[in-house]
């Protein structure tokens, strides 16, 4: 009995029946012993990962692969014809709003995904906090998830599949301005299928990844953000030290985005500043002093190498304002330290080579009062939003109590409100913003919001001695509150998520008025200036449950309507 060999040994040293081997082995014409889950020889060629068999018995990772990739695209499906999807699991189609109006707003049925926690759900309420719904269990859990996906050896360890690329960036593509990237979708789709030598470097496109698991919350897709998170940052070094520093910039960014949107200051500020600093060093703001930056195709240099500083110029601006810091791009009077780079053109324009080339100090000039017959594009607006919000917070940081006014300073004041007036009236007007397509309209909507911001930042600290500053700080505060009546409920998870900050300083304008209104004597009707506030309170509020970081000011509202 002690000789008799055990059932293991007796079936490895047999001879395996025909078909039985792994498929590595079957293929190098090499024995195995059959062992499962990986044989000596794969395990003694440190291969043992890439151990598979076809026996019939299981299936192998390509087989896997091909079933998780099968029941994605059957998801993809399913969300893009809804009508026979339980409703308990519905997402919506982006660009489908027939059933979100104007007149939904402020309705206490509708919701931004019929998957989140309704008033009527015995399980949670309106007042759910984004902390509670990250715990919840996701109707779809058990279904597909790309941490289910194996990579081979045609992919980096760095990328998913062709296949879960191009799903990724399809979520993405909506979502693509709201994070301040201005790219071809398109081309950056077909390029995913190329080899990776030409691809795009995996830093920008797992930060792209990640955009798209983030925009899916609370969908199973999000639980990979962690997962394409440490992709783009353990791929960052190397982007920099083999020269691709136009996606070392822009994925920056995105991630700066991510950070900050989920209330993650630090690390935002952090990456923030990165990407600043390396424009800034690189020069990208500068027309002439381009040459040595790498992009992926000598045809989309130019295109790139705008969208990319511009991307962090928007970043740098506005979230500076939000984070209480200085700027870190220059644009000073030396002609080496002033942003000459032309305004950013639709993508249609770079495809059929159409760049204007200027030295005229792009953002000096703007600021000035003067007009620039390329600087429409709502890219370009975007962009001085972003510098008139910034200007005008310069100047407020000025403002301290018992300082003496100058007239130099109401000067420097008149003349930035002009700018912004004369910056509305290239707008679509807010009235027609329901005319626009849905990017167009979301670009708008941040773009007026911006320059009532600043209206408000200019006029704030004199509010409650000057009528006419208390007014024009009114006057803004129904504007901004005009436009949020005329967002559909799912269209706020397609907003900047620096509208969120925006409309905090607003309402704080709105909490100052009605303090001063409440101690008056004789008493005056509140109940406007109150609705008004509850306005913001719910912009507040559902643009919270996509962006954290606007939750502590909206806690301050909310105290407020008490």
């Amino acid at each position: 009995m002690a000789n008799k060999p055990t059932a293991d040994r007796a079936g490895t040293a047999a001879t395996l029946q025909r078909g039985k081997a792994c498929l590595r082995c079957r293929k190098r014409k090499m024995k195995c012993d059959g062992v499962k889950p990986a044989c000596q020889q794969c395990v003694r060629a440190k291969k043992g990962d890439g151990c598979e068999y076809d026996d019939g018995k299981g299936k192998t990772r390509t087989q896997l692969l091909k079933e998780t990739i099968s029941k994605l695209e059957d998801r993809v499906r399913e969300l893009e014809t809804p009508s026979g999807v339980p409703a308990s699991v519905m997402l919506f189609d982006p660009h489908d709003f027939s059933g979100s109006s104007p007149d939904s707003f402020g309705s206490p049925d509708s919701t931004y995904l019929s998957a989140f926690p309704t008033a009527s759900d015995s399980s949670a309420s309106p007042s759910t906090s984004w902390s509670q719904l990250q715990g919840a269990a996701s109707p779809l859990v058990g279904g597909p998830s790309l941490n289910d996906m194996f990579f081979d050896e045609r992919h980096s360890p760095f990328q998913p599949s062709n296949d879960a690329s191009v799903m990724l960036l399809d979520i993405f593509a909506p979502h693509a301005r709201q994070c301040g990237l201005e790219i071809d979708m398109e081309s950056l789709r077909q390029s995913v299928a190329l080899p990776i030598t030409e691809q795009r470097h995996s830093t920008f496109l797992n930060a792209i990844y990640l955009w798209a698991c983030f925009v899916s919350r609370p969908e199973p897709l999000s639980q990979n953000e962690d997962h394409y998170l440490q992709l783009s940052l353990d791929a960052l070094p190397d982007a920099l030290q083999t020269g691709n520093f136009i996606d070392a910039i822009r994925a920056s960014c995105l991630l700066s985005m991510y950070f900050l949107s989920n209330g993650r200051l630090a690390e935002g500020a952090y990456h923030a500043s990165a990407a600043a600093a390396l424009a800034d060093q690189l020069r990208l703001g500068r027309q002439s002093e381009l040459e040595d930056v790498k992009c992926m195709k000598a045809g989309a240099y130019e295109a790139e190498r705008i969208f990319a500083f511009w991307q962090v110029f928007n970043l740098d601006r506005c979230w500076s304002v939000v984070l209480q810091k200085q700027p870190v791009l220059t644009d000073g009077p030396a002609p080496r330290s002033m942003i000459t780079v032309p305004w950013p053109q639709e993508i249609a324009e770079y495809k059929m080579g159409h760049v204007s080339s200027s030295q005229v100090p792009t953002i000096q000039t703007f600021l000035s009062g003067s007009i620039s017959a390329n600087g429409f594009s709502s890219a370009a607006l975007r962009v001085k939003a972003s510098a008139l919000l910034s200007q005008a917070h310069r100047l407020a940081d000025k403002c301290y109590p018992g300082m003496k006014v100058s007239a130099q300073f109401i000067e420097e004041i008149n003349n930035l409100e002009h700018v912004i007036a004369l910056f509305c009236s290239t707008l679509m007007p807010i009235d027609q913003l329901d005319t626009l397509l849905l990017e167009e309209k979301y670009s708008t909507i941040v773009a007026h919001t911006l320059a009532q911001t600043a209206v408000v930042f200019l006029h704030r600290f004199f509010a409650a001695e000057n009528q006419t500053s208390n007014e024009k700080c009114a006057q803004a505060a129904r504007i901004c509150a005009s436009m949020i009546k005329r967002i559909g409920e799912k269209e706020f998870g397609f907003l900047d998520p620096v509208i969120g900050p925006s409309w905090s300083w607003v309402a704080d304008s709105v909490v100052s008025r009605l303090d001063r209104l409440e101690m008056s004597w004789p008493l005056s009707d509140t109940s406007d200036v109150r609705a008004e506030l509850a306005t913001f309170a719910f912009a507040m509020s559902t643009i919270s449950l996509h962006f954290p970081v606007v939750a502590p000011a909206l806690s301050r509202v909310q105290k407020r309507l008490v």
